[in-house]
């Protein structure tokens, strides 16, 4: 067998060959490829920008990858900063202080204010060794008021607590403990003018001119010295006075000292001025500088009437012609007796027919006495030393007494004078080292005191 002819043969040729058919060319085949063509010159003419756009973007990619990474880190997390806001107002919603705002009622304590408002005992405590301001919450009193924050723990952060109408107490919660602090509101000071006639009473002319009890006391205590406010007060006498007004925001809170004063007694007129030196001592003055006081008070007790004047007389218990050696004056059981003028005690305890007695010696010319007392004030005994104004008793009727009165005498030399009308000495006018300073204070006080009067007179003339 011929193998040659066997591995050599091309089977290729072998195989029988395949007829292609006949290509029949239709309308239908040219609407077909003209449909493709169109359908591939679309895809690629839309494909293009996209292209060249991803080309773009991956070069820009490839080429500035340091300065996109940082751009990337803050640009992704922009949702995170908004969600932490949240998170933080979320919280200070929740931990928010709460404030509590009450009045002090009668028999409430801090104790039971604490406890009412669920704070923990032991706060308190911490509050009230803050320092030394905080001593004014051992002094609350009804009608005053408080305000504390807490916050979610219960745990006091402010308090704040007025203690009247110029100061507040505030506290405030430190890392360790309270600070307390006392906070003052400022005050605004507003110079007044008033004047009156007086018709029946100094007090009702005083009310009429719109000056309250105080002011009426300030005048009397002023003029005191030199008119008998109880004896020698005429209808027609005159007043004025230029006083000062406190406010704090716009609402007044109380009247201040009277700033100068005139009073025309008798037709006599009489002026004062307030001074006040280097040292912060105030008084008033004449217009030359002499001292309004007198060394002693006039009358030592607020009375009712004069139940028994300086001389003879009969008396009311021995029923027989007597030098009565002082002035009786009737007041209410229990009214306080001042001492007349500074000065020592030299004697206290009963004495015969005065009863219980306070004898005061003033230097070495003067001394008073004071009898029928129903008590002796605390702290007052013989060689104690008392101010002018001081209390020293009150009245009774101890002794040879037909009722509650202050028998009253005046001694000069160990004589007796009648308290009503003895020349009473001057206290001591002003510094001669205040002397240039007064004067330049006070005359811009009295020309307004003057400026004022005169407008007063013209507008009711």
């Amino acid at each position: 067998m011929d193998y040659n002819s066997f591995l050599t043969r091309d089977y290729k040729s072998l195989t029988t060959p395949v007829s292609k058919p006949t290509a029949q060319w239709t309308s239908l085949h040219t609407l077909i490829i003209l449909f493709s063509i169109t359908s591939i010159v679309t895809v690629l003419v839309l494909a293009s920008p996209d292209a060249k756009a991803t080309r773009t973007e991956h070069t820009l990619i490839s080429q500035e990858i340091p300065t996109l990474r940082p751009i990337q880190q803050i640009t992704l997390p922009l949702s995170i900063p908004t969600a932490k806001t949240t998170v933080k107002e979320i919280t200070r919603t929740e931990t928010a202080p709460h404030w509590s705002t009450f009045k002090i009622k009668t028999g409430d304590s801090l104790a039971y204010l604490f406890k009412k408002h669920n704070i923990p005992a032991n706060q308190l405590h911490q509050i009230m060794r803050s320092g030394k301001p905080a001593q004014s919450l051992r002094t609350i009193k009804p009608g005053q008021q408080f305000r504390i924050s807490q916050n979610e723990q219960q745990q006091v952060t402010e308090l704040f607590y007025d203690i009247n109408k110029q100061e507040s107490l505030h506290v405030t919660r430190q890392a360790e403990g309270f600070n307390a602090e006392i906070i003052k509101r400022p005050i605004d000071t507003l110079s007044t003018f008033s004047s009156g006639v007086i018709n029946s009473s100094l007090f009702e002319s005083g009310k009429a001119a719109q000056l309250n009890d105080a002011l009426i006391m300030q005048l009397v205590g002023i003029f005191g010295w030199d008119i008998d406010f109880a004896l020698d007060i005429r209808k027609g006498d005159r007043f004025s006075l230029l006083y000062e007004e406190h406010f704090i925001e716009g609402t007044k809170i109380k009247d201040g000292p009277i700033l100068a004063a005139e009073f025309t007694n008798h037709g006599k007129t009489y002026r004062a001025v307030r001074y006040t030196n280097n040292n912060g001592h105030s008084d008033y003055y004449s217009e030359d500088g002499r001292s309004m006081r007198k060394a002693f008070l006039r009358t030592p007790v607020d009375f009712r009437r004069i139940s028994s004047r300086f001389g003879k007389r009969r008396h009311p218990t021995l029923n027989k012609i007597k030098l009565h050696t002082g002035v009786d004056y009737a007041a209410r059981r229990g009214t306080p007796i001042k001492a007349a003028g500074d000065g020592k005690v030299t004697f206290r305890g009963r004495k015969g027919g005065y009863g219980k007695t306070v004898m005061i010696q003033h230097g070495g010319r003067y001394s008073t006495l004071y009898a029928h007392m129903s008590r002796y004030k605390k702290g007052v005994y013989a060689g104690k030393r008392v101010k002018q104004g001081q209390t020293i008793g009150y009245v009774g009727a101890s002794g040879r007494a037909t009722g509650p009165h202050l028998h009253y005498e005046f001694r000069v030399n160990g004589s007796h004078r009648n308290p009503l009308t003895v020349r009473l000495p001057a206290a001591a006018p002003i510094a001669k080292q205040y002397k240039d300073d007064f004067i330049a204070a006070t005359q811009r006080v009295l020309a307004q005191l003057d400026a004022r009067n005169a407008t007063h007179v013209a507008l009711n003339n």
